[in-house]
């Protein structure tokens, strides 16, 4: 192999995602699943917590899983980053939110989405150009709706709740 063809092959590895169906996450019970499975339905990926103010929106993002499921598919990111309100391991955080809140919607691993040791796809989530506003998530049920293409098309912040108008109106 040639010296030019090396450099190339070293600039795609590091070259950046084009949309999220290029990210690969574990599910929270230990499965690789890549977002490219979903591909033709929309996305909404959320930040997570048990212990916040907010945590009630498990109810709401189950209820537009089961109503919109047909179209959408709801991930849940369980994240500590915010005052310590994830403290949970990855089987109490799925017990919680199942006896709690019924979830069924694919909940991934615990991870952050903040911070020097933010998942790659948050990172990408947080630095894409889109319509709405970039840069670092503020607080806890922060909302990323991706199209059935795999690009962000929307954000919304922790108080949107799941079944507003303002996230039904653009699925």
């Amino acid at each position: 192999m040639n010296v030019t063809m090396l450099i190339l092959g070293a600039m795609l590895v590091g070259a950046p995602a084009d949309n999220v169906y290029q990210f690969t996450i574990t599910s929270i019970d230990g499965k690789e699943i890549s977002l490219s499975e979903f591909e033709g339905k929309k996305l909404l990926l959320v930040n997570t917590a048990s212990e916040c103010g907010f945590t009630k929106q498990y109810a709401g993002l189950q209820e537009l899983s089961e109503k919109y499921g047909d179209k959408l598919v709801v991930i849940g990111f369980p994240a500590n980053n915010f005052g310590g309100q994830e403290p949970g391991s990855n089987t109490e955080i799925q017990g919680f939110c199942e006896k709690n809140f019924g979830v069924t919607f694919l909940l991934a691993e615990k991870s952050s989405v903040k911070g020097e040791d933010i998942s790659p796809l948050f990172a990408y989530l947080t630095t894409t150009e889109n319509p709405d506003f970039t840069g670092e998530i503020k607080w806890n049920f922060e909302k990323f709706l991706i199209d059935e293409h795999g690009n962000l098309v929307h954000r919304f912040r922790s108080k949107t709740e799941p079944m507003s108008n303002a996230i039904i109106g653009k699925l």
